[in-house]
């Protein structure tokens, strides 16, 4: 059985308009977890925490690591399923059902090599509960990789869409109740340092990808891997940091 296809729009040679955008936009996430994950010379072990429909996992996999997604969607692990089994590493790849609420009743204090953690502090009540929760089922020199919404990019999407006083808003840190988090660098850091971790690297991701127009990443060729390079290029740079509509953090339990 075939897991169902996304919906992407099928575009010129070298994939669908939708995988080469994502492509871009992962692509930082991606060269940092590399890092991460080669320097294990035995299998890690990994916990991925919303990690849905195994976009990260499998792919964590297929390197020889094992990974446990904790997500609350059965449909989304049902789909995990079949997506582990069709890459062959069904073996490798564990769904449970629950969220990052729950992660210390699933999983085993420090058990973990890796947590990913990647757009799920937005939605959570207590994002410093939930970091001390993760940093709890990681081993001392566990690893942690998360990705947020940058505020002040935030900022600048409501102002361009014409929601000038949403802006401004958020620009003082007022959130619409209900409204997912978002979070600048500082924050980031402040959060990572109070729940214990050390060793914070931050990254700025998707600088242009969401603001360039798809007509030049999908119909230009080799625009896509132009606009991978670039972002990689800048991804390191602090100035960049409030432009990216994320921050992705690798941090170091103690």
């Amino acid at each position: 059985m075939s897991v169902p296809p996304a919906g992407p729009t099928p575009g010129p040679a070298g994939g669908t308009t939708s995988a080469r955008r994502s492509a871009a936009r992962t692509a930082v996430v991606w060269e940092a977890l590399d890092a991460v994950l080669g320097g294990h010379d035995a299998p890690a072990q990994v916990l991925d925490v919303g990690g849905g429909t195994g976009g990260f996992a499998v792919r964590v996999a297929e390197q020889g690591h094992r990974v446990t997604v904790v997500d609350p969607s059965p449909d989304a692990l049902a789909i995990l399923d079949l997506r582990s089994e069709e890459s062959g590493v069904a073996d490798r790849v564990t769904g449970i059902q629950g969220d990052l609420a729950t992660v210390s009743d699933l999983v085993d204090p420090g058990s973990v090599d890796v947590v990913l953690c990647h757009g799920v502090l937005e939605v959570v009540d207590e994002p410093d509960t939930a970091l001390a929760a993760l940093a709890a089922v990681l081993r001392p020199g566990g690893t942690l990789s998360l990705l947020v919404s940058q505020r002040h990019a935030a900022v600048v999407a409501r102002a361009m869409a014409g929601h000038f006083g949403q802006a401004r808003d958020l620009l003082g840190g007022q959130q619409p109740h209900g409204a997912p988090h978002r979070f600048t660098a500082e924050e980031t850091s402040t959060l990572l340092t109070g729940a214990g971790f050390t060793d914070i690297t931050l990254h700025a991701i998707r600088v242009f990808s969401d603001l360039v127009p798809s007509s030049l990443v999908d119909l230009e060729p080799g625009a896509s891997a132009a606009l991978a390079a670039l972002e990689e290029a800048v991804s390191g740079r602090p100035e960049y940091l409030t432009l990216a509509t994320q921050v992705h953090a690798l941090a170091t339990r103690a």
